[in-house]
């Protein structure tokens, strides 16, 4: 029994101190992610990316649908039609122009 309790409370004690380890290493490799991320080269690439990724979608799209055309059954030709109605206005769905 005394073996048992002297194994219960090093492993509880064990817990504590990893625990508190792991969450010191955690914040860590937050405030490091969070300087990263706010770094401006950082921002600069992520948003060329988003911004050629966005480009690169909307030339597959239209690709896609010309050759696909009539072929669709109505139900997804309406939804298609109106998926293409709504990026016409300008923006697209996360708030930001389209150019």
């Amino acid at each position: 029994m005394r073996y048992r309790l002297t194994f219960i409370a090093g492993l509880a004690l064990g817990y504590v101190i990893g625990a508190r380890a792991g969450r010191e290493r955690y914040e860590q490799l937050k405030k490091s992610a969070r300087q990263f991320a706010q770094n401006p080269a950082v921002r600069n690439t992520a948003e060329s990316a988003a911004q050629s990724g966005r480009d690169l979608a909307g030339k597959a799209y239209h690709a896609v649908s010309d050759k696909v055309g009539e072929k669709v059954p109505a139900s997804v030709a309406d939804r298609v039609r109106s998926l293409r109605d709504r990026g016409q206005n300008g923006e697209d769905d996360w708030g930001t122009t389209n150019t």
